[in-house]
């Protein structure tokens, strides 16, 4: 039995030190000299937080909605004009009242012609004119606060928009450096499948290696080949994915820093479920609502009497801009709708109904707002427990290619239940990278879902920051 023992071990001594590769931890590579300073998660972040065109579009949005706001509070200015009219004509009231404005009228000249039938005139009149509301019901103060109101919304809508840009940012580097360091994983793989494979073929022609082993060592590569060029397709494509989340050109290409530990959670979930309270959207849909609930206020003011006064200055003449004759008026307005087919009561019914149907979206919108934070929190504490059972998983897996290799060395197994083991330590590797990525995930999901910033995942991942 002894003698079988160590002919067991001469036989499988050779292709041991290749072997023992599989065993090496898969992150144990050289470092590439970078080419450029690696892109962190939090560079990331800000990329997506101002660059994505998302963000670029909200704050398009709010200028907008200011310029809006400017738009309603001018409302309440005196608004001067400026015009030319050209006018030709042989009425004779207009002829006569226009050649009155011209100050070229002459008794004599009227006589002496047919009043009735009194040649073409030619006027041009020049006019600066003044109008200023006095008193509105109260519709241009209520305009002005819807606008504020909705200029307030879309700052708030911009805040969330950005929010959502820089976490689609970050899972677009998540997503790639988890795509890299699996392209890594299972390259490691297989150049030392390939390279046992390659010793495995000249040991079965040498009679020291059945073929069932060179088979199933063959098999393996070829199964490592396919998810080889997965992985590698995979990573290109999150490449560009990330290009485009950050407005960059799709053929950019980005040197990343390592996927670290993700965060975990120290808070109650009843605090999480209390910030969510003032999202950022959420805040913005309760300003719509006040500025909704306003429209009825404006509504009413139309049944109201109107008052303004008007101011103009005319400088008349035969000639376009001619100053022969001028006059200035003064007019003091005010007007009331007495009947208009009760169009306004039914306006202003349609807006209180407008508005009741806003408040119980809101709140529809507010009990969503802590259902999904509720469900980040969850999401966000599975996915840190399974990271951290992945992590166990891949610790006994380590373990069992110890003990297999010294199984081995004692001639108790065979070359593929050595190969088995280091496959299965490599399925944990890319279980625990996947859980690791995902818990990253679920985190910055988490502060999205409550309407933090999701810049705030880095100091949690960092406390010494």
């Amino acid at each position: 039995m002894i003698l079988y023992n160590c002919m067991v071990i001469h036989r499988f001594h050779a292709p041991f030190a290749l072997l023992l590769l599989l065993a090496l931890p898969a992150f144990a590579q050289p470092a590439a000299e970078p080419t450029a300073p690696p892109l962190t998660l939090g560079d990331a972040l800000a990329g997506g937080r101002e660059r994505a065109r998302e963000t670029v579009a909200a704050r398009s949005r709010i200028d907008a909605a200011e310029a809006r706001s400017r738009e309603a509070r001018s409302h309440r200015l005196p608004q001067v004009r400026l015009s030319e009219q050209w006018i030709r004509t042989d009425s004779p009231a207009d002829a006569f009242g226009m050649l009155l404005n011209q100050e070229r009228f002459s008794f004599g000249d009227f006589v002496a012609g047919d009043p009735n039938d009194p040649d073409a005139l030619t006027t041009a009149i020049t006019r600066i004119e003044v109008e200023m509301p006095i008193w509105t019901g109260g519709e241009i103060s209520t305009r002005v606060e819807q606008a504020r109101l909705a200029a307030e919304a879309a700052g708030r809508d911009a805040a969330r928009v950005a929010d959502r840009a820089a976490v689609a940012a970050a899972e677009a580097w998540i997503r790639l450096a988890q795509a890299r360091e699996a392209a890594a994983l299972l390259g490691k793989a297989r150049d030392t499948v390939a390279a046992h494979v390659g010793l495995a073929r000249d040991y079965a022609t040498q009679g020291m290696l059945v073929r069932s082993d060179l088979l199933r060592a063959e098999v393996e590569l070829a199964r490592l080949d396919d998810l080889l060029a997965e992985a590698r397709g995979n990573a290109r494509l999150a490449e560009s994915n990330l290009a485009f989340r950050l407005a960059d050109p799709l053929d950019s290409r980005y040197v990343l820093a390592p996927l670290a530990e993700p965060p975990g959670l120290t808070d109650h979930p009843d605090s999480w479920l209390t910030r969510a309270d003032s999202r950022p959207d959420l805040e913005a849909a309760r300003k719509m609502l006040a500025a909704g609930e306003l429209e009825a206020k404006a509504r009413r003011a139309g049944r109201l009497p109107r008052i303004g006064v008007v101011a103009r200055h005319d400088l008349v003449d035969d000639q376009l801009f001619g100053d022969h004759g001028d006059a200035t008026t003064i007019a003091a307005m005010a007007s009331i709708d007495l009947f208009d087919g009760s169009k306004k009561r039914a306006a202003v019914a349609a807006a209180r109904a407008d508005a009741a149907a806003g408040r119980a979206d809101v709140e529809r919108f507010a009990a969503g707002v802590r259902l999904e934070a509720q469900q980040a929190w969850e999401a966000a504490s599975v996915a840190l427990e399974r990271r951290a059972t992945a992590a166990a998983a891949l610790d006994a897996a380590a373990e069992s290619v110890r003990i297999v290799e010294e199984r081995f060395r004692a001639g108790v197994v065979k070359s593929l239940d050595l190969l088995d083991a280091a496959t299965a330590r490599r399925e944990a590797e890319m279980r625990e990278l996947v859980a690791r990525a995902e818990a990253w995930l679920a985190r910055l999901h988490l502060a999205l879902a409550a309407g933090e910033a999701p810049e705030t995942v880095l100091v949690a991942s960092n406390p010494t920051r």
